[in-house]
């Protein structure tokens, strides 16, 4: 599904050069639960860019389903994160007044999609991310932190996307709700076949995907197989 060559990222200011990713190759298939995990300042953010069509690189190749997308111009770049990649923040991103099923339909409401077909696939995304429907018309700012991180799965579905990548998505949560949004994460990936990319600077985060990428100076240093993954909920 994704693959990338010899991307190289270099930052300019005047006469100031800042390389922030070093000649990074890698693949990741269909259907795996990826961590990409490093310090701050080791690139990972500039390389979730890159994954996330959110930028481009400055030389090397990424082709997304075939797709070179690497030299894509802005508007074709948009079109890609609208179809093909749901996005999972730290920060949450949802509308303070909105209800929970009016923020979940939000992306249709861009996408041109009718009223009523939008309510029924935010339904079927916030079942998805194991969101209780008595709480569907409940608004964001009266939720938990972790509901509203559920919340924000459930809008990064509702299109159908290829793709979910997360970033540091249970960085503003405690431990135990922190796992439960690992947990939808895990049975996202387990049970429906999701393909996520989990960006992640906690080593123990990082072990709830099947595969962790380290990279660190802007250079890939590990890419494994977890084979001591944790698994919070399986049932």
């Amino acid at each position: 599904m994704i693959e990338l060559k010899n991307i190289w990222k270099i930052y300019k200011n005047d006469d100031l050069e800042t390389v922030a990713l070093k000649n990074i190759s890698l693949e990741i298939k269909e259907g795996e639960f990826v961590a990409i995990m490093g310090p701050s300042g080791s690139g990972k953010s500039t390389l979730m860019h890159i994954l996330g069509c959110l930028d481009t690189p400055t030389s090397g190749k990424y082709f997304l389903d075939g797709e070179d997308i690497s030299k894509m111009n802005d508007d074709e770049l948009a079109e890609i994160r609208n179809k093909k990649i749901g996005f999972v923040f730290q920060s949450f991103n949802l509308l303070p007044k909105t209800n929970v099923l009016r923020n979940v339909e939000l992306p249709l409401v861009y996408a041109g999609i009718s009223p009523k077909k939008r309510q029924e696939r935010a339904k079927e995304a916030l079942n998805l991310a194991a969101f209780p429907n008595k709480f569907w018309y409940h608004f964001s700012n009266q939720l938990s932190g972790g509901m509203m991180q559920r919340v924000a799965i459930a809008r990064a579905l509702v299109n159908d996307p290829k793709i979910i990548l997360a970033d540091e998505p249970t960085g503003n949560l405690d431990t135990k709700t922190g796992e439960i949004v690992l947990e939808t994460f895990q049975n996202l990936h387990d049970k429906h076949g999701r393909t996520i990319i989990l960006i992640t600077h906690e080593p123990y985060i990082a072990e709830y995907a099947q595969r962790i990428i380290k990279i660190k100076d802007g250079e890939l240093i590990d890419d494994f197989k977890n084979n001591n993954r944790r698994i919070i909920n399986n049932k």
